[in-house]
């Protein structure tokens, strides 16, 4: 059975050493606990597996920025709390007006003495009953929507006004757009946290008895150094640790609060501006489309299709169509799923539903990394190794003790039975205590895992400056293993400057494409007509003057301009004929359309969309002398071949068409223009237009630098196939012609029509696929994830929001994203560029490669300080490293350590190498070797000073006691520099110039002057109570000469040749050999 595995994966991308796939999450009871490479859709029990697994110190720090599971049940029975009262509020009026009859004009009163505040026809309390009960009677009494704007002196066109007085006067009346947020915590919560570790409270006791065993023999001058000592190293610690945490806990807010500031469009004064959605008043008059969330309480002003999902206010996932007359109540935090309109804001902040449901809570719950729970397994496994050294160490020290074996410096035993006295027998213990638990605080990595959240809380600040909001933790940390990018088009690869540059219209070129009189006057009213009722965008013209502004997305805007150029004048077309009923553009059918009564009661209905979809449903098109004449294949033919030469020259290509329909055939009933499909047969084409949108600058050379990364990019596209195609040779996707060829190229609806089976064996060819749907997109995503891939996706559409989380790494677009893709990303592209994506790679690979470099600084750290003590314990029974010195030794291993590592900038070198399997070992074979050496080398030269120090100084002739402590202080002293100059080795684990780029960071630099001067503080000034002396310059300079070597040992290491196959491999091979040597013994393979 595990031959058949081994070969199925044996090549996957991702398995890393151990030849596992990591689509496949493991929910088997007997897999490890810490082995979750994706926490994004993990299972309750799996998490509460690994944290149950986890050998902890102190919980309260260690899983502060992973998911509270406690605090997230209760969040959960809290939002459907807040939810069925709303319901049960609603339930009542709905009951409350049936029992009095429907609609009779009065059946609801107003409040009977609103407050109102300042000059608005209505108060705050009657518009948050209105909506809240979503009561109609009160509406009607107000005079409908009209009514209510009119009392809110705002136009349901131009909105409000827009001044600054207005804004205060509205903000007084009615509240601002923001809730009340739970404070963040504060710096003495941190202390409390660092004050909670187990190891740092005993030691606190065992300092105290201690303190009080000093003073009672040896009186308060002298006698409180030992204890107080210990005191003060454990004080602080806390504070170092509690200082770090806050200011990480500071970031990490700052980042929430960017995440949660939505920019969304306004009108104001007749113009479309973007504003934060904090920023938005009562009164405002809002545009909705596809993807949007509705920002405040609301009423329609006016809707086509408008259809919203209202799940996260009411939890059933059910679509609520709505109009301005039978549904026109909007809930703050719904998302709109079809069609588009108009929204007058009535209430906004704390007195929406939204409101006092984000207030109720707002406090941020965390989420755990896969690296974060990879490394509380390492941890565990470092500190249950630490945890038997300490315990070995304690008994090996105690029986010494008692036994009479453990002298003194100057050769006295420590402990004679019947003649010591119990004082000093307890003191003895003590101190031999104290020893064993701060060896369990060195040897307990407590800070790796922390280490995590230090370096992604660092990288995703400067991410931000990168223009990349993260907005999952582990988004962050798997970018870096990212094989795969699949990557849109428009906006994405190409500026999304569009611009119409070629135009076929009655059957021949026009050129320029605004050439009004090689165009008949039918056609160009007709183009005007459907350009300025078939859209979502709009044309305001500046009273004052000056240029026109233009809103919508980059093709609307394009098409736009053009009507402008053809001389439409935008505000007179919409006037001159209404929108009966329309069919917003679709990913899905590529087009969009809408029905209009014309100022001579004639209805026709106009077409946008994908030139060839369109092209396909046209039986006629309007000739130059202005007649509708019949599509022969020659002129289908002129336009098909037209359509092929503007898309291989990268050119968008959209065609606009109408037809006529009749008057008696349009539903009158609202129910039934709900429900009615737009005829889309029988066409008659207008024209088609290509849309220039050139490649972003630089995007070239970001497609190269992944490839070199071992990153494929790939196109993922709704436009043409052929255009798709040469914006793909333009940015280096396709590397020639004979690249575009079947599978490198492929249509959308040729991969769906696959079977699952053809598609997987397709998938990893795929380099470009045009006409594709969001659903083929979440195809393709399913397939290379089965392949062992790790896939990014961009995406900015609603329907993309499938693709967008069923990937590793989602990526949102920041400027053309919807909210709906946005709350389905774990990493919003700020300015949607690809070059920004390429970042966050780098960014990523960074944070698992800072990681790599502080684990192997700190087990060298572990090793040595561990060896030389239990050495040194078992055959001396003394150890050379006291308890305050450790604590010293930990403070520069966890908490200043990973500071300075933690927050190394990526380089170059990282976009150089593959990217690294998930699930391959997180200490690799360079990392074992470097630390290895400098290891050994510790142990080898300390404990020569350990045991021959005093000949080797030539101390011999100095009182015992002096010598002793010379020789210890050296020791310590050599100890904390061969650490300073190994934090510059870990810098550059698989580089022999570890000093390159040193300079640039200046914490790296600023810690290493830190720990220099502390420890030069500490020999000099702080003997009594580190139990040290004052070195001699000489000896300052063998501490020196002793940690220096440290830098031409890691170059003769790395020149040393380690093998491909990871030590981990061996272990596992082994243990799964001697499994299937006794299958009896593992229920899993008896079952299969």
């Amino acid at each position: 059975m595990s031959g058949e595995y081994g070969r199925n994966y044996q090549n996957d991308l991702e398995a890393g050493a151990n030849g596992r796939p990591d689509y496949e999450e493991d929910e088997d009871g007997d897999s490890d606990p810490f082995d979750i490479v994706r926490t994004k859709s993990a299972s309750v029990d799996r998490l509460k597996r690994w944290r149950q697994a986890a050998l902890v110190l102190n919980a309260s720090r260690r899983f502060r920025y992973t998911l509270d599971l406690k605090k997230e049940e209760e969040r959960k029975q809290l939002v459907a709390k807040i939810r069925m009262h709303a319901q049960v509020i609603r339930a009542a009026v709905l009951f409350q007006a049936a029992g009095q009859g429907l609609n009779v004009p009065g059946s609801s009163t107003l409040p009977s003495i609103p407050t109102q505040i300042g000059d608005f026809g209505i108060s705050s309390e009657e518009l948050v009953s209105m909506s809240r009960e979503h009561d109609l009677s009160l509406l009607q009494q107000s005079g409908g929507v009209k009514g209510v704007a009119e009392k809110l002196k705002s136009n349901p066109e131009k909105g409000v006004p827009g001044d600054e007085t207005d804004f205060i006067d509205r903000k007084k009346a009615f509240g601002s757009n923001t809730y009340p947020r739970k404070k963040g915590r504060s710096f003495w919560r941190f202390v409390w946290d660092a004050c909670r570790d187990t190891t740092l409270i005993i030691l606190m006791v065992a300092a105290a008895a201690s303190l009080a065993l000093g003073i009672k023999t040896e009186g308060i001058k002298e006698g409180w150094y030992d204890g107080g000592s210990i005191a003060l190293a454990v004080l602080i610690v806390i504070i170092f640790t509690a200082v770090s945490d806050y200011k990480q806990s500071l970031q990490f807010q700052n980042l929430n609060e960017e995440k949660q500031n939505i920019q969304m469009e306004v009108i104001r004064s007749g113009r479309r501006i973007k504003v934060s959605i904090f920023e938005i008043v009562v009164g405002d008059v809002i545009p909705l489309k596809i993807g949007d969330q509705v920002p405040a309480d609301g009423l329609v002003i006016s809707g086509q299709s408008l259809a919203l999902d209202e799940s996260s206010m009411t939890g059933e996932s059910k679509i609520v169509h709505k109009d301005p007359t039978r549904a026109p109540f909007l809930m703050s935090g719904c998302k709109v799923a079809d069609g588009y309109g108009t929204m007058l804001v009535t209430s906004v902040g704390i007195n929406t539903e939204w409101g006092l449901l984000m207030a109720s809570i707002s406090e941020d719950n965390g989420e755990e990394t896969p690296l974060q729970v990879r490394l509380n397994g390492v941890a565990t496994f470092i500190g249950i190794v630490g945890l038997v050294v300490a315990v070995a160490v304690l008994i090996i020290l105690v029986v010494r003790f008692f036994t009479g074996h453990t002298r003194n410096p100057d050769g006295r035993t420590q402990f004679i039975a019947g003649r010591t006295s119990v004082g000093d027998a307890i003191d003895g213990f003590i101190q031999i205590f104290t020893v064993a638990v701060t060896i369990v605080v060195v040897a307990v990595p407590e800070g790796l895992p922390l280490a995590v959240t230090l370096t992604l809380a660092y990288s995703m600040r400067k991410m931000m400056a990168d223009k990349a909001l993260v907005r999952r933790l582990s988004a962050c940390e798997t970018m870096g293993s990212a094989t795969t990018i699949c990557s849109d088009k428009t906006g994405t690869l190409t500026l999304n400057q569009m611009t119409v540059v070629e135009v076929y219209s009655c059957g021949m070129k026009i050129d320029p494409p605004d050439n009004k009189a090689l165009l008949p006057r039918r056609v160009i009213s007709l183009l005007i007509e459907g350009i300025a009722q078939n859209t979502t965008g709009s044309v305001f013209v500046p009273e004052a003057g000056g240029a026109l502004e233009l809103s919508g997305s980059p093709t609307e805007k394009a098409i736009l301009q053009w009507g402008v150029n053809l001389g439409m004048d935008f505000s007179a077309a919409r006037s001159d004929s209404v929108i009966i009923h329309a069919f917003p553009f679709n990913s899905e059918k590529k087009r969009g359309g809408v029905a209009v009564k014309t100022s001579d009661s004639e209805v026709h209905v106009h077409w946008k969309g994908a030139a060839e979809i369109v092209l396909a449903s046209c039986t006629s098109y309007i000739d130059a002398k202005d007649s509708v004449a019949q599509m022969d294949e020659d002129k289908l033919s002129f336009f098909k071949k037209a359509i092929e030469e503007m898309a291989s020259g990268s050119l968008r290509c959209v065609a606009i068409a109408y037809r006529m329909h009749e008057k008696e055939k349009v539903p009158t009933s609202d129910e039934e223009l709900e429900s009615w499909e737009l005829p889309d047969g029988d066409l008659v084409l207008l024209a088609i237009v290509g849309i220039k949108d050139p490649c972003r600058p630089g995007v070239k050379d970001a497609v190269q630098l992944c490839t070199n990364a071992g990153v494929k990019v790939r196109m993922v596209t709704g436009d043409n196939l052929q255009t798709a195609r040469a914006i793909a040779l333009e940015c280096g996707i396709l590397g020639s012609n004979a690249d575009a060829t079947e599978p490198n190229l492929i249509e959308g609806k040729s991969f769906r029509n696959m079977s699952e089976t053809q598609r997987l064996e397709v998938a990893d060819k795929i380099s470009v696929m045009g006409r594709s749907s969001p659903n083929d997109k979440l195809l393709l995503v399913q397939a290379l994830r089965k392949k062992g891939h790790v896939v990014a996706v961009t995406g900015d559409g609603t329907n993309d929001a499938p693709a967008l989380h069923e990937a590793d790494i989602g990526l949102a677009m920041g400027i053309q994203g919807t909210e709906v893709a946005k709350e389905s990303s774990d990493i919003i592209i700020l300015d949607d560029n690809f070059a920004s994506v390429v970042k966050v790679v780098r960014w990523g690979r960074s944070v698992y490669a800072n990681i790599q470099k502080f684990i192997q600084f700190q087990l060298t750290v572990n090793v040595a300080a561990l060896v030389i003590n239990v050495v040194a314990a078992i055959t001396s029974g003394n150890v050379p490293l006291t308890a305050v010195q450790l604590l010293w030794v930990n403070l520069i291993m966890d908490t200043l350590g990973a500071l300075a590592l933690a927050t190394e900038a990526p380089t170059d070198h990282l976009m150089r190498r593959p990217p690294v399997g998930r699930r391959e070992p997180l200490i690799t074979n360079i990392m074992w070797r470097n630390l290895l050496i400098q290891a050994l080398y510790q142990v080898t030269v300390l404990l020569i000073l350990n045991f021959r120090g005093l000949s080797i100084l030539n101390l011999e002739h100095d009182s015992t006691n002096h010598a002793f402590r010379v020789k210890n202080t050296l020791i310590f002293n050599a100890f904390v520099f061969c650490q300073v100059f190994n934090e510059f080795n870990a810098r550059k684990p698989d580089e022999i110039n570890v000093w390159k780029g040193v300079t640039k960071n200046r914490l790296f630099m600023g810690i290493v002057g830190i720990e220099v001067v502390l420890q030069v503080v500490i020999i000099f000034f702080l003997g009594k109570f580190t139990s040290t002396v004052r070195l001699s310059w000489q000896l300052w300079l063998v501490s020196i000469a002793i940690g220096i070597v440290s830098w031409p040992l890691a170059i003769v290491g790395k020149l040393i040749p380690v093998p491909e196959r990871p030590v981990s491999e061996f272990f596992t091979k082994k243990i799964r050999r001697r499994k299937n040597l006794n299958p009896d013994e593992d229920p899993s393979l008896k079952k299969s």
